[in-house]
């Protein structure tokens, strides 16, 4: 199968034009709230605050899309890294160097095998990088400490090198495009639901000591947006592989829509057992870059296989570019 051009699928079009028309009905609308003083001032500030940095997010997140295979990978592994640097200050991992070094390594690693297209080596990683991690600091002979800091490296590395660099190896794949704009714009909008409806709804929260704002309508109505969502896109996707079955559609579509939910829980499990708001300040409006794409952590790895079950990703693409030859 010959790699697609960057806008030859239609939901590739489809999704740029849709986010573009958004980012400038938002502009709009605030436009026009601040024009007429509409709103309390906090409000409208709140609201340029997030626009702004989704004007900012939305090329980020594209634009390596778009612009091809490599610049993908080169993307996932700096968010991988970025994801890592505020993990580490937030959890005290940074306090071991060794530890945090070996999961750099394994980042650049399994991003290498991405771009290398070797599935074998991308597999392997995965183990080898773990044992590598819990046998790294023995001869340091420390057992002090020895479960909290290999425990951090193995949570560390799976989440943010094994797990996005799904993203990368997807990739290989000569109809990536789609598919990985459908998965970062879909849990981008079960966020966006999540809150809409739990604040047209209301009622009890989903699990107020974790996630004090999150409540079960705002829950299930993402879910229900986000699992129809998907499997509408996928269906245009998919279409005339075995995937493309209703069943099977909506199944992949409420994986991405729990996945979406479980990453942003799992993040906030983390900051309350550490006791702090947000993972990092660098994006006004939503946090730190964890904070941001925390859902991607799981919903990656998750998509991956379910697609690679059905149909795959690359297989008729040469493999081993960098090794092989």
């Amino acid at each position: 199968m010959t790699r697609l051009g960057t806008f030859d699928h239609p939901v590739t079009v489809a999704i740029v034009a849709a986010a573009a028309g958004v980012i400038a009905i938002a502009v709009a609308v605030i436009g026009v709230m601040t024009v007429t003083g509409r709103g309390t001032p906090e409000l409208r500030r709140e609201l340029w605050l997030r626009t702004g940095s989704w004007c900012l997010l939305l090329p980020m997140m594209m634009g390596p899309v778009l612009l091809g295979r490599e610049w993908v990978i080169g993307a996932v592994t700096l968010l991988g890294l970025a994801c890592l640097r505020e993990f580490d200050r937030a959890t005290g991992l940074f306090r071991e160097p060794l530890i945090t070094g070996i999961v750099v390594l394994g980042i650049l690693f399994a991003n290498f095998a991405a771009l290398d297209h070797w599935y074998g080596f991308f597999v392997a990683l995965w183990p080898l990088t773990v044992g590598v991690i819990v046998i790294g600091t023995i001869p340091q002979d420390r057992p002090a400490g020895y479960v909290q800091r290999t425990a951090l490296g193995i949570f560390a590395y799976m989440l943010f090198g094994a797990g996005l660099a799904h993203l990368s190896y997807m990739a290989n794949d000569p109809n990536y495009r789609p598919i990985l704009l459908m998965l970062l714009t879909t849990v981008a909008l079960s966020d966006v639901a999540a809150f809409a409806f739990g604040k047209l709804i209301g009622g009890p929260k989903l699990v107020p000591a974790t996630s004090p704002n999150k409540s079960i309508s705002g829950a299930v109505g993402a879910f229900c947006v986000t699992t129809l969502l998907v499997a509408g896109l996928s269906s245009l996707i998919f279409g005339g592989t075995p995937m493309a079955q209703a069943h099977w559609l909506l199944v992949f579509g409420a994986i991405v829509a729990i996945g979406a939910q479980a990453g942003d829980l799992m993040l906030s499990s983390i900051k309350r057992d550490i006791g702090i708001k947000d993972m990092g300040t660098i994006l006004p409006g939503h946090g730190g870059v964890l904070d941001r794409f925390n859902s991607l952590l799981l919903v990656a790895p998750a998509a991956f296989h379910f697609i690679g079950y059905f149909v795959g990703f690359g297989l008729n693409q040469p493999t081993r570019l960098i090794t092989g030859g």
